[in-house]
């Protein structure tokens, strides 16, 4: 799978027209805007000031309506719908398979049975929508950039009510929540955060850099502290929620399935665990580590 490298040639060859074009518009450099893939997906994005908010939601729009742009030059020969799913489908395959070794047969041939289906023209039309994607969020974390424009392709399920939450109310929600972040790090080392119906990830995005502020107030590094967790039924949604949050850089995992009758557990099968590259990083994989000896421990002690 070839498609990080179809991304960097993207940023490549498009660095002088498109990209450059909306980075003049904005008087900004564009030199903050190249990234490596897949390394730079666990790279913490650097949260706006209240000063630098709006010009970075300008540009974050550039971006939108460059995505919608590339996008709708494929629905001449295919389907909104199909190119969607196929789209989240691929770079969900794409981000998973650049640290999740055990789900790679899986998930790479998925990816080639999908990228079959379009001619060379546009195959590579696919790695510049996720390049307009990640400069979106690097401009602008603080939103639901997948699940605004899903929306506004007018792809959601009326009839199965599937409506996204605006970033807005989400991020009203999760600060008007009050959480004892401090206490619950000094407890148990992290932070965790659970949607079981998480959708494209809008509440999880929000909570993130609720808590990325707060523990910037205390001097702690939210990526090393906060742990994600979504599941949903619909697996297009489940994919742009993984895709976010991935994109984020937070560990953690989405799982596809019904929250009620296939819930997370302990001894859970992971053939529908998406997780996230920080999810493998040395802290998360020695924290794991630990709380399985813990539990060997208190076992023994309890059988004992």
């Amino acid at each position: 799978m070839n498609f990080w490298k179809k991304v960097r040639d993207w940023n490549a060859k498009y660095k002088t027209e498109s990209r450059e074009r909306i980075v003049n518009s904005n008087s900004q450099s564009n030199t903050n805007i190249k990234r490596e893939i897949p390394k730079e997906i666990i790279k913490e994005p650097e949260m706006p000031t209240d000063n630098n908010r709006l010009k970075n939601n300008n540009k974050a729009s550039d971006y939108k309506k460059e995505f919608l742009k590339t996008f709708k030059s494929l629905t001449y020969s295919h389907q909104s719908w199909s190119i969607w799913n196929d789209f989240v489908t691929m770079l969900a395959c794409s981000i998973s398979n650049s640290v999740d070794k055990t789900h790679y047969d899986e998930r790479e041939k998925l990816y080639l049975s999908i990228i079959e289906k379009y001619n060379k023209e546009e195959q590579i039309l696919f790695p510049e929508l996720a390049a307009h994607l990640i400069m979106a969020l690097e401009e602008n974390p603080e939103q639901d950039f997948l699940g605004t424009i899903f929306m506004d392709l007018g792809l959601g399920n009326k009839r199965n009510g599937q409506f996204f939450t605006p970033y807005h109310i989400s991020e009203f929600m999760a600060k008007a929540v009050t959480h004892d972040f401090e206490g619950e790090i000094k407890e148990q080392g992290y932070i965790s955060v659970h949607d079981p119906c998480c959708g494209s990830g809008v509440m999880l995005i929000a909570e993130i850099n609720e808590v990325k502020n707060q523990l910037n107030d205390i001097e702690l590094n939210f990526q090393n502290h906060l742990f994600v967790v979504g599941q949903d039924i619909d697996f297009t949604a489940a994919m742009m929620c993984y895709i976010q949050i991935s994109l984020l850089g937070v560990a953690g995992y989405i799982k596809v399935g019904d929250a009620l009758s296939e819930p997370i557990t302990d001894g859970d099968s992971t053939d529908n665990y998406w997780f996230t590259p920080m999810y493998f990083s040395n802290i998360w994989y020695t924290r794991r580590i630990f709380q399985k000896v813990g539990k060997l421990t208190k076992g023994e002690k309890e059988n004992g």
